[in-house]
């Protein structure tokens, strides 16, 4: 959520910075309400002053034997009176929060305008191999070596599900294990969230209320509903909501491993075939919660951890930086680390690095407390994918064939895989 007062002493300005994401917005009609929300709570405090005062008489005119009908009778008046204002400011409040709430975040100045079609390429790791008749894609790859089971993957739960079996489950863990490693090695604490969230969870994330429809909802009656966790952010954003924490406990560095369900999906051998787009896939999640002066840096290091993981399997891959409209909501800015897929000829996302500024943090009510001035701000909040399997898995396996149709397991896995450095047709056996 944007910050109000920034909001009344620059509304020009920020109308222009939201429209470098294609949000139009005109604040004249909101900032003449809340002149007058003001206005009435000024009125009310004087109401309440006033009544005071009056209340603080009636003892006295009692005690000289006065009449107080006509006090009393005015206190009356008086408070039905505070009584309306205050249920009128409530629903000017609420109306105003609305307003608020569908408003996305500011984009960062150093981040390109418009659309995906201004995405810009920041660096590229490796050289694209060329693909010829002999170079099969990642579904006819999973399959023959029995890795993935597509078929009673939609048997057991509808298009877009598959089963790791064998190697392939194997792998999978292995990724798992590695991104892990990493973390825990460079001092982030591992968390295991639960899954299932309170719709709460989705507004600070930043994902509701707008995209609620795509997130698997669990209702048990009335308006609000507990969800199926469509990544660790959303979890790890809310860790510390209605908190202040202290100076020295920032920067916190979390991941965690979860698997993450979302409603849309790709069609099954269409663009988004196999692995590439699925309802549910396993997800390691990096997040920060840093001082407002740290956060860049922050953002850098999430960038460097998700690309040295790809790098660390030697994949080719390369970094780009999001437009304005083609990061999230909730984010100022966002880095894309994209994986070459050979046989679609194109790079896929395998992880998103964002910065929400102090967006999430004024939505959740997360503070520090400055050690020098005991002054309370808002935190700022940042989210690194570290990394998600469903798009690795696809690209490792097609970077990674052999002419015979094997697959080179990547050295940094082999600690993990019990043996396993080749994975072989099924014909063949695995060595």
């Amino acid at each position: 959520m944007l910050d109000i007062v920034y909001i009344r002493n620059n509304p020009q300005e920020v109308s222009e910075k939201l429209a470098r994401r294609g949000f139009d917005i005109d604040f004249t009609e909101f900032l003449e309400a809340d002149a007058k929300r003001r206005a009435m709570m000024h009125e009310n405090e004087e109401l309440k002053a006033e009544r005071n005062r009056k209340s603080a008489e009636i003892p006295m005119i009692k005690k000289e034997g006065g009449d107080i009908s006509q006090w009393t009778e005015s206190l009356r008046q008086l408070s039905d009176r505070i009584k309306e204002n205050d249920i009128m400011v409530n629903k000017m409040t609420e109306e105003q929060q609305e307003f608020l709430r569908g408003i996305p975040n500011i984009p960062a100045d150093d981040i390109p305008a418009g659309g995906k079609e201004n995405n810009e390429i920041v660096s590229v790791w490796g050289e694209p191999m060329p693909v010829d008749a002999a170079v099969k894609n990642h579904v006819d790859l999973v399959e023959s070596t029995g890795m993935i089971d597509y078929e009673r993957g939609v048997k057991l739960s509808g298009s877009g599900y598959w089963i790791y079996r064998g190697a392939g489950a194997v792998l999978e863990w292995a990724l798992l294990n590695y991104f892990v490693y990493d973390h825990l090695n460079d001092g982030y604490e591992m968390m295991l969230p639960p899954h299932i969230l309170n719709y709460s969870c989705g507004y600070v994330g930043g994902q509701f209320p707008k995209f609620e429809d795509d997130v698997f909802q669990l209702r048990g009656g009335g308006d609000e509903f507990q969800f199926l966790l469509p990544t660790a952010e959303t979890a790890l954003t809310n860790i510390h909501a209605d908190e202040i924490l202290s100076e020295d406990e920032l920067p916190k560095k979390y991941f965690a491993y979860t698997p993450c369900y979302r409603k849309e999906a790709g069609s099954y051998r269409a663009e988004e075939r196999g692995m590439i787009r699925g309802h549910q896939f396993n997800k390691v999640e990096m997040f920060q919660y840093t001082r407002p002066e740290d956060s860049e840096e922050a953002f850098e290091e999430l960038v460097r951890k998700a690309a040295r993981l790809v790098e660390g399997l030697g994949l080719v891959h390369r970094i780009s930086r999001l437009a304005a409209g083609d990061c999230s909501a909730g984010m100022r800015k966002t880095y894309d680390i994209e994986i070459w897929i050979p046989s679609m000829q194109i790079y896929k996302e395998v992880s998103s690095v964002s910065t929400a500024g102090d967006y999430q943090a004024r939505r959740g009510n997360i503070r520090y407390r400055r050690a020098d001035t005991g002054k309370v701000d808002f935190c700022h909040t940042l989210n690194g994918s570290g990394l998600a399997t469903s798009r690795i898995i696809p690209a490792l396996v097609e970077q990674c064939q052999q002419s015979d149709g094997s697959i080179v397991v990547p050295e940094v896995l082999r600690p993990w895989m019990h043996g396993i450095e080749i994975i072989r047709p099924l014909a063949e056996g695995n060595v």
